[in-house]
C-alpha cells in the first residue's frame, strides 16, 4: 500500500512538474520564434529600403531605364543580392512592371507589410519554399508611385528553430525522467513519517490483540471450568469467579491505558493547565510510595531530595502525577531488596528537571532506544508476572510531551537507571 502511494505521489509530482515544464518549453519556443522572426523582419526591411534607394538613385552603368507616368525609374536586375529570393516592382494599382522576372508573385499576394508565403518554383525542380515577403511603397517626394516587393527564404530561421526543437525534444524527456526520479525519492521522504506511523500502528494493533487475547482466553477457561463443577461444590466456582474478577480488572486497566494513549495525542490546551506546587506534589508521591514499599515488604529506601522553596509550574496535576507514578512504579519493580529509589528536583532557568533514580538491575544499551515504545518489554517474563503491559513508559512520555517537555533515560546494567523529566518553568 505504501509503495503504491509513493508511486502515486511520484506520478502526480512528475505529471504536475512535467506540465509546467512542457508549458514553459512551449512559451520559450514561442518567444524564440518571435524574436528570430523579429530580427529576420528587421533585416529584410533594411534590405528592402536599401534596394528602393538604389532603384530611385541608380548607378551610372549597367542600369535598365523605365519610364512610368513621366517619371524615370531605373534598376539593375543583375545586381540583386544573393540572399534575396526576388525583388519586384509594381505600380500604384499593384500591377507588375515589365522589368520584372516571371518569378515575382501575382498581384493578389502584394499586400503592404510582412507576409509569409509558400512559393512554388516553376523550374527546374518544382519545389515549394517558404518565403518572408515585405511590400514597401515607392515614393517620389510625397507622391507614391508604386510598390517594391522583396522576399527572402525562411530557411535560416527554419534551420535555427529546427536545432532548438531538437534540443527541446531531447531535453524535455530527459528532464521529465530526472523529475520522475526526484519525485520518487521525494515521495519516499514524504512517506517516511507515514511509513513509521503505519508500522507502529501495525505493531500496536498486533500487540494489543495479543494482550487482549490472553485475558479473554483466561476468562473463558475459568467460566467453562466453573460451569463444569458439581453443583454441591461451591469453593471451585468461587475461586474461578475471583480469577475472572482479577483478569477483568487487568483487562480494564489495559483498555484504560489504550484509550489514554489514543485520547492524549499532541500538546495540551493551555486553558486546561493550572498552576501547581511541584514540591508539594513530589513530597506526596514520596510518602505514598514509601507506604507502598512497606506494605509490599520491598525493603526499599524512598528518598526525596527537594528544594526548600516553593516552585510553581503550569501543568495538569492529574496527568503529571500519572507520569511520575509510572516512573516510580517502574523503579520499584526493577529495584532489588535493600536498594534505593530517589526523587530529585532541580530548578534551572525557565525549566525544571525531575529525576527518578533507582539502584536496580539497569537496562541493556540495546534496549534503551525502545523502552518508550508501546508494549515493549526489556524482560517480558518479569513484566508479565508483575501484571504490566509495557505501556507505562509510553504513557509517561506522552504526558511529558503533551506538557511541551522532554523525558530522557540513562542506565547502566547492574547499577541502576535514571529517568529525567524536563518541563517548562514559566
Amino acid at each position: 500500500m505504501l509503495t503504491r502511494s509513493r508511486r502515486r505521489l511520484a506520478y502526480l509530482f512528475t505529471l504536475s512538474m512535467g506540465g509546467i515544464l512542457v508549458t514553459f518549453a512551449f512559451v520559450i519556443y514561442y518567444f524564440l520564434v518571435r524574436e528570430r522572426l523579429r530580427i529576420f523582419d528587421q533585416q529584410l526591411k533594411d534590405e528592402a529600403q536599401s534596394y528602393v534607394f538604389e532603384f530611385q538613385y541608380p548607378a551610372e552603368k549597367g542600369q535598365y531605364r523605365v519610364e512610368y507616368g513621366g517619371i524615370p525609374l531605373e534598376s539593375s536586375l543583375d545586381m540583386l543580392p544573393e540572399k534575396l529570393y526576388y525583388a519586384c516592382w509594381y505600380d500604384n494599382l499593384k500591377r507588375p512592371l515589365k522589368i520584372n522576372d516571371d518569378i515575382c508573385p501575382p498581384q493578389k499576394l502584394v499586400q503592404q507589410g510582412f507576409q509569409t508565403i509558400l512559393f512554388k518554383q516553376v523550374s527546374p525542380t518544382h519545389q515549394q519554399i517558404w518565403l518572408r515577403q515585405i511590400t514597401s511603397p515607392i515614393k517620389n517626394g510625397n507622391k507614391q508611385i508604386g510598390y517594391i516587393v522583396v522576399a527572402k527564404p525562411l530557411q535560416p530561421i527554419e534551420e535555427s528553430l529546427g536545432r532548438s526543437r531538437f534540443y527541446l525534444s531531447l531535453g524535455v524527456p530527459i528532464t521529465l525522467g530526472l523529475v520522475g526520479i526526484v519525485g520518487w525519492f521525494l515521495g519516499g521522504a514524504a512517506m517516511e513519517p507515514t511509513k513509521r506511523s503505519y508500522e507502529q500502528l501495525q505493531r500496536f494493533t498486533a500487540d494489543a490483540s495479543h494482550e487482549l487475547r490472553a485475558p479473554v482466553a483466561a476468562i473463558l477457561s475459568n467460566a467453562q471450568v466453573g460451569l463444569l463443577a458439581p453443583e454441591d461444590n461451591t469453593e471451585l466456582p468461587r475461586k474461578r469467579l475471583e480469577n475472572v474478577v482479577d483478569i477483568s480488572k487487568s483487562m480494564s486497566a489495559l483498555i484504560g491505558n489504550l484509550l489514554f494513549l489514543a485520547r492524549h495525542e499532541g500538546s495540551l490546551n493551555p486553558k486546561d493547565l493550572e498552576s501547581i506546587e511541584i514540591v508539594d506534589l513530589l513530597k506526596r508521591l514520596v510518602d505514598e510510595y514509601q507506604l507502598i514499599a512497606q506494605e509490599k515488604e520491598l525493603n526499599l529506601n524512598i528518598i526525596a531530595e527537594l528544594p526548600s522553596q516553593s516552585v510553581k509550574i503550569l501543568a495538569d496535576s492529574d496527568l503529571l502525577q500519572q507520569a511520575l507514578k509510572n516512573l516510580l512504579d517502574n523503579a520499584l519493580k526493577y529495584t532489588l531488596a535493600g536498594g534505593t529509589v530517589k526523587l530529585k528536583l532541580f530548578i534551572k532557568s525557565r525549566k525544571i528537571s525531575i529525576h527518578v533514580i533507582d539502584s536496580g538491575v539497569g537496562i541493556p544499551p540495546e534496549d534503551l532506544t525502545h523502552i518508550f515504545e508501546r508494549f515493549y518489554r526489556v524482560d517480558s517474563s518479569r513484566t508479565r508476572s508483575s501484571g504490566g503491559f509495557g505501556l507505562g513508559l509510553a504513557i509517561a512520555q506522552q504526558i511529558v510531551q503533551a506538557h511541551n517537555g522532554e523525558i530522557t533515560v540513562q542506565s547502566t546494567v547492574g547499577e541502576g537507571t535514571t529517568f529525567q523529566v524536563c518541563l517548562p518553568n514559566r
